[in-house]
Parts: C-alpha cells; structure tokens; sequence
C-alpha cells in the first residue's frame, strides 16, 4: 500500500496566502485545517479546496500542533506523513516533486527516516533574502507523526525528530509580512513574550541590557551574518532586529503600569 501523505496548516486570518498555500499540497492525501476562529474568509478558502477543516481557540503552538497531532494519530486509514505548511506559505514545484519522491521511496526502501529537512525563502520589503541569517532557514516539514516532536520557545516553533532524517532541494516560499507595520505588530508581541519569558527565568533585563544586545543583534544579522549583502532589506531587518532585542530586555524590568497608583 503507498504511504498516506496528510497536509496540516494551522490558521488564523490566514485568507491572503492560504489557497495558494493549500494549492501546493494538493498532492497530498488529505489536508487538515486546524483553524483558531478566524474572522475572515480562511475557513471558507478551506471548504472550497476540500480540506478537513477543525478549531479551537489559540492557546499557543504548543497545544494546537499537540491537539492537531493527536487529531492525526487516530485517524483511520493511518497517515504516514505529514507535510506541516504555515499559512503564509507554499511549496515550490521542484519541492512538491521531491516530497513525492521521498514519501513515494519510503515504500519500497529499507527508510527508517524520521523526517525531512527543506530550505525556506523569505520576502522581506523589496527581494527574497538570501543573508542576514534567513536562508537557507532549513526547517523540518515532512515528518513521520510518531517520531516528531513540538518544541515551542516564545512565540516560534519547531519540529525536532526523534531519529535520522534527510534533506530535500527546492524551496518553501514564505511572505511573513504584508507591511512595516505587520511586522512592528510582530514585534511588540514577540518583545512582550520574550520579556515575560525573561521574567519567568528570574533575569531583570534593563536599558543597559537592552541597550547590548541590541547591539548585538544588530551586528550580528548585518555583519555576521552578512546582511549587508541584501541591500536595503537587510539593513532595515538588522535595525529592527535590534529594536527587538532592546524592547525585550527593556519590558523585562518596567513595572505593571506607568500611571500613579489609586
């Protein structure tokens, strides 16, 4: 029997990219949607294209992968792989037929590959970045669902397998921002769940802190990492970078409100 290839998308206001996103998995045998209550047209771009469509409110990527995961492992006929796209991307071409390639093989080989390491290109205000620390931004995305598991830190995930894996050629496309302004939106809120994970970890921050690892980061995505070869679009990344690693250690150690007490 050929392997069972599944699609797993979780969304939230996702209707921009997500009927190309779903479009690039059509090779698959199913494609879930685990939706968080959007309030725009996802579920409906998801109806249309066919995919299983479930939600449940946002509690982190933590738990919706897990409850996705679990939804997964009981479904009958059993999936044996699972392509895990966010829905501001898709898969090349050359990508999709390599997933195929890989999962077809599986079949027929002695595989006992947990999974599949694949390059992400980003977008970022006016190209593709190909520095500052974005590309080849190898992500785990075709994995066996028994032998992967979650690891969330902050606001960003990760898949981490539980055995030997591969890589493939090809490209996810990825456009993480619509604007400038998305993106700031960005990072106050991973500023603000990097300062409350600080908190947790008993480390004060402050604008001495802040103030050096913004720095810091701002010389490594330009320097280091060579962001200074994508032009403008890796300056403006480095600054913001920065701005980031400033606001977290900065929020670290302010106080519950500003305003005088009652």
């Amino acid at each position: 029997m050929a392997p069972r290839t599944l699609g797993l998308i979780l969304t939230y206001n996702g209707e921009r990219l997500l009927a190309r996103c779903l479009a690039s998995l059509s090779f698959c045998d199913e494609i879930l949607v685990v939706d968080s209550l959007s309030t725009d047209a996802t579920c409906d771009i998801a109806g249309a294209a066919g995919a299983t469509l479930l939600t449940r409110r946002w509690e982190g990527p933590g738990p919706q992968f897990r409850f996705a995961l679990e939804h997964i492992r009981t479904m009958q006929p059993q999936v044996d792989w699972v392509v895990s796209l966010d829905q501001d991307e898709y898969l090349t071409g050359e990508l999709a037929t390599n997933i195929r390639a890989a999962v077809n093989a599986s079949a027929t080989e002695d595989d006992e590959l947990a999974g599949y390491w694949m390059p992400r290109s980003s977008y970022y205000f006016d190209r593709f970045m190909r520095h500052s620390g974005w590309y080849p931004d190898r992500l785990l995305r075709l994995f066996r669902p028994a032998r992967m598991e979650v690891h969330v830190s902050g606001a960003h995930y990760s898949f981490r397998p539980l055995g030997e894996t591969g890589r493939l050629t090809g490209d996810i496309i990825h456009y993480p921002y619509r604007n400038f302004r998305e993106h700031l939106d960005k990072i106050n809120s991973y500023a603000q769940q990097g300062a409350d994970a600080l908190k947790a970890r008993g480390r004060p921050g402050g604008v001495l802190a802040g103030t050096a690892h913004g720095l810091a980061r701002f010389a490594k995505l330009y320097l280091l990492k060579l962001g200074l070869l994508d032009g403008r679009a890796g300056y403006i990344n480095a600054v913001h970078g920065a701005f980031y690693a400033f606001l977290k250690h900065v929020r670290a150690c302010e106080g519950e409100d500003w305003g005088p007490r009652p």
